[in-house]
Order: structure tokens, then sequence, then C-alpha cells
């Protein structure tokens, strides 16, 4: 049988390659894997403290590590099944304290808070982007004078551009409305430890801390396997929203139990015990091995972002504020530059080079000279999350040079 699931697994994309740069895919650090395993022999449930004393522990001093990386000394936060998971818990606790009341998150934010909100019963509605994908201020200082607004999503790290909303502002605006600030950090909330962001973006990353609720998910740059994600509160509070009763757990201790302060019951403290090794081995300091690998990421990025500018065969979108970038072939029309960016991605994979493709508003993507015979472009977009993919930077641009050339695009 296990020769059988082998052979199933076979048809798999190489997501541990460098040469792999297409969907968020970062392996898990082996240190992670090893410590997950040894847990998996107790298989521990970290609902309540009757069935993971010591994963329980585990889990909360990592979360507390990612709550001071945000900048809180106190928090309430817990790890969830991934972003999906604990945004919904962010947006209910929203809800809670704002009933009623609108939810707004920017055009390029994820598709998973207009859901939420519908799950929830919370009106939704979406805020312009500017020309590099972020919530537009302006636009948003519009809509908030409107009234009826109960919580603003920023996005820290969008997932078609790694786009950064600009918090700054978005704190700001609250000296002149009411409103709950949630920030949305699933895929870029680690850069808070680099030190080669640019100057506003960084800007975005020192105000994580006046948010309400951050989410974090640790199965992305985190090294962990999936799933793992975390919800934070800045306001411990929060706490009494989840209060509940349970006639069978929450009896063994009177210390907190993790799943008092949990929409979820039963999760894997085989999670936690992974995160809390890799946090063990990776101190989430600003500048230290573990920031040097995410800024290693974005280098390549800036690297790649550089060639393609550079290249009359190609179109970019603005430079990439992450470790995500987004270009696409130059052409006379909209939709033929949209259908060489599929061939090119089917030339790219034939060669082993994995990207992915991604629909975006013509307004993100510089098509000045084209005919826009349709409102929304089909482009090429590479996740360069492995800290190796600073050294593939001249391999994978030599295969997509070779790749462009075999689709059919003219210089």
């Amino acid at each position: 049988m296990l020769k059988e699931v082998a052979e199933r697994l076979k048809d798999n994309y190489p997501y541990g390659d460098p040469l792999y740069a297409g969907q968020m895919l970062k392996p898990p650090h082996p240190v992670a894997r090893l410590a997950y395993e040894m847990a998996l022999q107790i298989n521990p449930n970290n609902h309540a403290l009757d069935g993971g004393r010591a994963s329980s522990a585990m889990e909360k001093e990592a979360v507390a590590a990612l709550a001071r990386m945000v900048g809180w000394e106190t928090h309430l936060g817990h790890l969830c099944g991934g972003g999906t998971m604990a945004n919904l818990e962010a947006l209910w606790i929203a809800g809670q304290l704002h009933p009623g009341k609108t939810i707004l998150a920017s055009t390029q934010a994820h598709y998973t808070h207009q859901r939420i909100a519908g799950v929830l019963g919370l009106p939704f509605e979406t805020v312009p982007v500017d020309r590099r994908g972020r919530m537009d201020e302006h636009a948003l200082d519009r809509r908030l004078a409107a009234g009826g607004v109960g919580t603003v999503v920023a996005t820290i790290g969008t997932t078609a551009t790694g786009a950064v909303d600009p918090l700054a502002a978005i704190v700001e605006l609250r000296k002149r409305y009411d409103f709950r600030v949630h920030a949305d950090a699933a895929y870029g909330g680690y850069f808070l430890l680099t030190d080669n962001l640019e100057q506003e973006t960084r800007g975005a990353f020192d105000h994580l801390a006046d948010a309400a609720s951050v989410v974090i998910d640790p199965h992305k740059h985190g090294l962990q396997p999936y799933g793992c994600g975390c919800v934070l509160f800045k306001d411990p509070s929060v706490g009494r929203l989840y209060r509940h009763d349970s006639p069978y757990t929450y009896y063994t201790s009177t210390d907190l139990h993790l799943g008092e302060i949990a929409l979820e019951c039963s999760r894997p403290g085989a999670a936690a015990v992974a995160l809390w090794a890799t946090q063990r081995l990776f101190p989430l300091v600003r500048g230290g091995d573990f920031a040097q690998g995410l800024a290693s990421g974005r280098a390549a990025a800036l690297a790649l972002y550089e060639r393609l500018r550079e290249d009359r065969r190609f179109v970019t979108a603005a430079p990439p504020e992450l470790d995500i970038l987004v270009w696409a072939p130059r052409a006379v029309s909209v939709t033929e530059a949209s259908n060489l960016s599929r061939r090119v991605f089917a030339e790219a994979a034939q060669r082993q080079l994995h990207l992915a493709l991604v629909s975006l508003p013509l307004q993100l993507i510089d098509v000045q000279d084209m005919q826009r015979d349709r409102d929304a472009i089909i482009c090429l977009r590479s996740v360069l999350m492995k800290p190796e993919h600073r050294e593939w930077a001249d391999r994978i641009w030599a295969i997509l040079d070779e790749a462009t050339t075999a689709a059919g695009v003219r210089r």
C-alpha cells in the first residue's frame, strides 16, 4: 500500500526545487518536520489541556513570540488551520464589537474576506487600489466619511502581487473615524524582520502594532507544514466574547485552555510543537538568520524585476514590495499579451521552470502601448520565497529567456 502511495505522490510539481517559483509553497524546515513527527507519536489535541498539556504550553509560547514580533507584550491568540480560519476569527470578533457595520477591504485583498463576511452575515465592500495594488487611502477616506464602517482590513502582502496596504495612513484615519483595523499579514507578516524593504513599505510594517488584530501564516514564510495559521488580538479582553461552557472539558486545570479562546475545537498539537521548535532554532529577531532568508527572497525578486524591466519584450507591474513579481510579454493588444503569457508559462514548464499565471486589472500593469481590448490581462507571476532563489536568479532568467523566445515573443 505504501508503495502505491509513493507512486501516487509522484503526480506533483517539484515544490521544493528552486526552479519551482509559482505558487506560495515553501518546504518546511527539517526541524519542523522532525518535531511534527515526534509529536505525532502522541497525537495531541490542543483544544483542551486534557488532550495536549505539553503541546498547549508550547503553543502559548510560540504564539507569544509572534506577538512580540508584532510589538505586543500582552495579547490574546492561538494557532489555526490557516489564514482563512484566522481571518474568520478576527472578523468574527470585529462583528461582535461592531454588529451590523460594514467590513472594508481593498479590491486586491484575498477573496476570503468577502466570503467570511457572508458567513458572518456582515456587510462587505471593497475599496479601490492605486497603481501599485495598494488600498487607495483617499478612496478609503471618502468611504469612511459616509459612515457605517466597523472594520478596515489592511492587507500586508496581497496574494496576487505582494502589495502592502498603507497601514500608516489607515491608522492615521482613526483619528477622524471610529473603526477597527485588522491586518491580514498572512503572507507578508514575517517581513517585519527584514532590513531591505522600501521606506513606505517599512512604514506599514512599523504600524502593525497599532492594529487591533493581526493574522500571520507560519505555513507560508514560517517554515511550517500545512496547516498552521495564527490569529493575534492586541486586547486580551476580547477573550470574553469566546466564553462558552463545556460539560466535559476544561476541568483538569485552572489555567487557560486554548479551546476557551478559539472557534475551532480539535486542533493538531503537532503543529504547535513544530512551530515552537523552529522558532527556538530561528529566533524571530530583526536581521537574524531567519530574517536573512526572507531578505534573500526579496533580493531575488528585485534582481529578476530589473532584468524584466530592462528587456523590451516585457511589460511589468510595479517593483515588488516583498518577494512576488508580475510581468507580461509586450504585444499589440492585451488579448495577445495574455495569450503569450500562457505560452511562456507552458514553455517554461517544459524546461522545468514552474511559474504561475494571474489575472490583473490593467491599471496594475504597464500596458500604455497596447490596444485595450479587454479589462484584465493574464500575467506571469513568480513567488521567490525560497532563500536559495537569490543564488538561482541567473538560472531562472536564462530559462525564462529561452522559454520567452520559444513562445514567439518578439524583441
